[in-house]
């Protein structure tokens, strides 16, 4: 029997859309706890972090550039 937060497989659709959302707001540090535990039923840990690295090399990219382009002569 599954455990009692874990959804069937066809109703666990993770999308990519819904991922980067949790992401974010991740980042933020903002989450209502109700949209928190939806995302922890249909998300998968190997989207979360893909989406997560993704998103910290791109956070750190706009920042070299702001850099590089306020400092720039």
């Amino acid at each position: 029997m599954a455990a009692p937060h874990e959804l069937p497989p066809e109703e666990r659709k993770p999308s990519l859309l819904r991922t980067v959302k949790a992401v974010a707001w991740g980042f933020f540090g903002v989450r209502k706890n109700s949209s928190y535990q939806e995302d922890i039923k249909r998300l998968t840990p190997l989207h979360i972090i893909a989406v997560g690295l993704v998103a910290a090399v791109l956070f750190v990219v706009a920042l070299v550039l702001l850099v590089k382009f306020v400092v720039a002569p």
